[in-house]
């Protein structure tokens, strides 16, 4: 039998290949769509024993190529530019393959874990996996959305599915094996490159009544990510919609500080306080960009009620640890 990982080479997907080897997972068949090649670096430490390329995959899976061989297919793979502007291709990339995914895994009774997003939930405060709370900013939320809505709408039609479905909604994710992703990288990611480059970190202005660099955001490390896959996959009795992120909302001042005195630590200097690092020039602040206005979440927080209640209970790393962690990885991976 063989484990499924599309999205394989990406960000999250290659950090699922590479947890599910550390647990002495082999038979993997990876799934991606390879035009920007450099993402097969993200997969060089690993060992998969298939490649099939994502526009070939679906129709496979349709034509019963895999009936009977499959234990789990881990869904990561979509285009996650919250600026992108084709719609269409966002809609069909992330919505419509999605669908065809489930409906073989229902089909199937193959267990199904998904990507969702925080960004299903758009501008409003309140975090938690319910309809009521969900209002997308950008088309890539939306895509999430729907998918999201479809699960739901079936789950509710039969009471419970014959095999799993958990969808995982993914607040700012950040760690190792995203230097692909360029502008859609993490915070944390350029972060580290802009100070190594210019020897400080540009963060923005106060908007939305948060003062300079105290925007928040629910920053989550992609080996934790990794951890609450791997949980579900070892419960299939469990099914739904499951935030992950901490559960507690940290600064982009916080994230600036613990980029800066990790790389700082790196040549033995001592850490330093925000303030006198904003004093020293090494963080500063710069006008609140005029086309992110409407479309940026100044706070996100993830409710993790739901997932403790499945019975997640392992702690989550917090920004400052995480990111030290992560800052020696991208020293130590050029």
């Amino acid at each position: 039998m063989y484990t499924i990982v599309t999205g394989a080479s990406g960000f999250i997907g290659s950090n699922l290949v590479k947890a599910l080897n550390e647990r002495g997972v082999r038979k993997i068949i990876a799934v991606d769509n390879l035009t920007r090649a450099d993402k097969f670096k993200n997969l060089v430490d690993c060992d998969i024993a298939d490649y099939i390329d994502k526009g070939e995959f679906l129709d496979l899976l349709v034509a019963g190529d895999f009936d009977g061989d499959i234990d789990a297919i881990l869904h990561q793979g979509a285009c996650s530019d919250t600026m992108e502007a084709d719609g269409r291709y966002m809609m069909e990339n992330n919505y419509r393959y999605s669908l065809g995914i489930l409906d073989w895994c229902l089909d199937q009774e193959v267990p199904l874990l998904y990507a969702s997003s925080a960004a299903t939930y758009g501008g409003g405060g309140v975090f938690t996996e319910e309809r009521q709370h969900e209002a997308p900013l950008n088309v890539y939320g939306y895509s999430k959305f729907l998918f999201d809505q479809i699960v739901r709408r079936r789950l509710a039609e039969v009471g419970s599915f014959n095999s799993q479905v958990v969808g995982f909604r993914y607040f700012n994710v950040y760690g190792p094996r995203e230097s692909h992703k360029a502008r859609m990288a993490s915070v944390a990611f350029h972060h580290y490159h802009q100070f190594r480059r210019e020897g400080k970190v540009r963060l923005f202005e106060g908007c939305d009544g948060y003062a300079a660099g105290e925007q928040r955001r629910d920053f989550v490390f992609v080996g934790d990510v990794a951890r609450v896959n791997l949980h579900f996959l070892d419960h299939p009795e469990k099914s739904g919609i499951f935030n992950v992120g901490t559960g507690r909302a940290q600064s982009f001042n916080e994230l600036a500080v613990a980029n800066v005195n990790a790389c700082r630590a790196l040549v033995g200097q001592p850490a330093l306080p925000l303030a006198e690092l904003v004093r020293q020039g090494l963080i500063e602040y710069i006008p609140f960009p005029a086309d992110l206005k409407g479309k940026y979440q100044s706070f996100t927080e993830a409710d993790l009620s739901k997932l403790r209640k499945a019975g997640y209970d392992a702690p989550f790393t917090g920004v400052a640890e995480g990111v030290a962690q992560y800052v020696e990885w991208l020293c130590s991976h050029g």
